[in-house]
């Protein structure tokens, strides 16, 4: 723990926010009012599970009038999220950071907000919180759940301590037939295909035609999107770029980590590329003569996914299994994808099938394919209908996953 405490002061020098709230990590936190209405429990560990969890609380809030939903997140970056996500349901959300997986401290989490069900999102499986669920009877729900091969290999290697925990969670939905047949070999019993829930968020009006706005300002030029890239990639993107010269596009590049952001900024200037930086263009979007737009702000990836033409999406370039397609099939654009997408791998196999979305092997190739798709627009425009239908055609995970939710809720504590 005084190493794990150290790391988490010394992340803070970059991210405030893991320097806030530190008692909640450890299990103590203030207070609740009384009377306190009961509360569903929902577990996404940092921005991505916190954006996928999304639909799920919305239809929560509905389904189940006299309840609050507990929202815990591990990273700094989700709990920003949430606030920013659900800051229309005011009262109703309540945000902490999740402890970390001791037994004293988890059994203090449950003892404070007795929660009557846990809903964990994606891939958490942690064994002391959810031993310390079964013995406060409280029902664990594992949703949107996906399990790579590599993470299954990984987690084979520990299943002394992970296949109890796997077989203590109560039901499953999984994202699709692989996953559930992973979570099965990983010891997961009651699972259950409900699809992914990320196809069911609804771009926020009010983000979209940001982006719109921005297209309108930028004029008749392309623009690519180099969407959540992550360490590594930007350069071998870049010196691409460089290599071209001048081009008649405009490229925006949007980091995974914030922390990063400047890091990035001094990438693209040191290779003569003119920058203009999102968080320099409040007054207005004016990026003539600009090479490349860095991304540096949170909340508006969907600004950046309206503005754009075509959307890489990165962690795809290097080994490091991918991100989120999802987002940018949900607004219709065309995406690229590299070649390593083991954490994507179902749903971006359907999508190049499908049409909705093109493998590039590298970076050179991505600038290759991007170029090619400029000049044949309807090319373009037929893998854009693709990928609004391949959006449409996936909808549908929220309804599955509280039906599978509801036997849990009225077991528990409610």
């Amino acid at each position: 723990m005084p190493l794990v405490l150290l790391r988490l002061w010394r992340r803070g020098r970059q991210e405030p926010g893991y320097r806030a709230h530190v008692a909640e990590r450890l299990g103590f936190y203030p207070r609740l009012p009384e009377p306190q209405a009961p509360l569903l429990w929902v577990h996404a560990v940092s921005v991505g599970e916190t954006r996928a969890a999304e639909p799920l609380i919305d239809a929560l809030l509905q389904a189940y009038p006299g309840h609050r939903v507990l929202l815990t997140c591990m990273t700094a970056t989700g709990r920003a999220t949430g606030a920013q996500v659900f800051a229309r349901h005011a009262g109703r959300v309540l945000q902490s950071f999740l402890p970390y997986d001791t037994g004293w401290m988890c059994a203090r989490f449950l003892r404070h907000f007795r929660p009557a069900v846990c809903i964990l999102m994606e891939t958490e499986v942690w064994p002391n919180l959810i031993e310390q669920c079964r013995r406060h009877k409280v029902p664990v729900m594992l949703a949107n759940a996906r399990l790579s091969a590599r993470s299954l290999r990984r987690g084979q290697r520990f299943g002394a301590l992970l296949r109890p925990a796997a077989e203590a969670i109560d039901v499953v939905g999984a994202q699709s037939e692989a996953d559930a047949q992973r979570l099965r070999a990983f010891g997961a019993r009651q699972v259950t295909v409900t699809g992914s829930l990320k196809f069911d968020v609804q771009p926020p009006v009010e983000i979209v035609e940001r982006g719109l706005a921005w297209k309108r300002a930028i004029g008749p030029r392309k623009v690519l999107l180099c969407a959540s890239t992550r360490e590594g990639e930007e350069p071998l993107i870049l010196d691409a770029l460089a290599k071209l010269g001048q081009t008649d596009w405009l490229t925006f590049i949007v980091p995974r980590h914030p922390q990063r952001f400047d890091e990035v900024a001094q990438m693209i200037a040191a290779r003569g590329l003119r920058l203009r930086r999102r968080s320099e263009l409040e007054q207005g979007f004016q990026v003539d003569g600009v090479d490349v737009v860095l991304g540096d702000s949170m909340g508006e990836m969907f600004a950046y996914y309206a503005v754009c033409d075509v959307a890489f999406i990165g962690g795809s370039l290097l080994p490091l299994g991918g991100q989120n397609l999802i987002e940018a099939f949900a607004l219709g654009k065309p995406v690229l994808i590299g070649p390593h997408t083991f954490n994507f791998q179902v749903i971006t196999e359907d999508a190049v099938r499908d049409g909705a979305a093109t493998r590039v092997d590298d970076a050179v190739t991505l600038l290759r394919q991007w170029s090619a798709l400029i000049v044949d627009e309807n090319a373009m425009a037929g893998m854009a209908q693709a990928a609004t239908a391949f959006a449409r055609q996936h909808q549908g995970a929220t309804g599955r996953t509280l039906e599978l939710l509801l036997p849990l809720v009225q077991g528990g504590r409610a």
